[in-house]
């Protein structure tokens, strides 16, 4: 005569003893674990500064946002206003490029003092060449890093070339080089 199974949850485990008598049914559903405090920096330590909090940063396209106020005498930058929201931690903008190119004036190998800088193609193409990597045909919805003091510069690009600039921090230091 076969014996009646009980069913039980999938969450309910039986815990027998060698002779088959049941001893205690516990859940095997995961239990919470309190975590160990971590442990407390030494008095001495150095406390790094709290940076101010953030705020929401919100640009719509307006062509009158487009300024020749920036880096680069040839270029036009709408500032999103990232680097007033983040209180300097990061900078973003859109740079149109002023066509035509002139080599003469953009192809200048320089290098930026940055910690992080992206930059994003939206129109157009724009051909540059970074150390260790030559030149390079960047074209609408081309990405790229450029490392921290990377030498680069911008060797040609369309007369319609826009791109989407991202850089930490929003200050930084721009040194040009001699041939």
């Amino acid at each position: 005569m076969a014996k009646k199974m009980k069913s039980r949850s999938a969450a309910q485990v039986v815990v027998k003893k060698r002779s088959g008598a049941k001893v205690a049914v516990r859940s095997s559903a995961r239990k919470v674990v309190k975590a160990k405090a971590p442990p407390q920096p030494a008095k001495s330590a150095v406390k790094k500064p709290a940076r101010p909090k953030q705020r929401i940063a919100i640009s719509h396209h307006r062509e009158e946002d487009f300024k020749a106020d920036g880096l680069r005498a040839y270029a036009k930058y709408r500032d999103l206003g990232i680097a007033a929201a983040s209180h300097g931690l990061a900078q973003a903008h859109v740079i149109r490029l002023q066509g035509p190119c002139d080599p003469a004036e953009v192809s200048k190998l320089h290098f930026h003092h940055v910690d992080f800088q992206m930059v994003y193609v939206l129109k157009g193409w724009v051909k540059t060449y970074m150390e260790g990597q030559g030149e390079t045909l960047m074209t609408e919805g081309s990405a790229w890093t450029q490392p921290p003091k990377i030498k680069h510069m911008i060797l040609d690009y369309s007369d319609d070339v826009e791109l989407l600039e991202v850089i930490l921090p929003a200050e930084f230091r721009t040194v040009e080089l001699t041939a």
